[in-house]
């Protein structure tokens, strides 16, 4: 279950930063093109993060994370990168 939620993690990540490249650089010169991708791009990104959460509660007792290191990478799934550097962090032993 480690490697799925390592796997996740960086999909969580992938998608957090293609959701702001969308808001940031399409939607100022095609606005069409924004909102036919706000919807996929939105949909993905929230059953992803949806997952990492769900996935990190399951993997807590498991993995022998205290209160600061499961806050820590609770909070490194709302900040672009985050999910990056808490899986090079946490997970590299998987």
């Amino acid at each position: 279950m480690l490697k799925i939620f390592k796997i996740t993690a960086i999909l969580e990540g992938i998608s957090y930063l293609v959701l702001f490249s969308n808001m940031l650089f399409i939607k100022p010169s095609n606005i069409e093109l924004y909102k036919t991708l706000l919807y996929p791009i939105g949909m993905s990104h929230g059953v992803l993060f949806i997952g990492y959460v769900i996935l990190a509660f399951l993997l807590k007792n498991s993995q022998n994370w205290n209160v600061k290191d499961f806050g820590f990478i609770l909070v490194a799934s709302l900040l672009p990168f985050g999910t990056f550097y808490m899986e090079k962090k946490y997970l590299k032993a998987v």
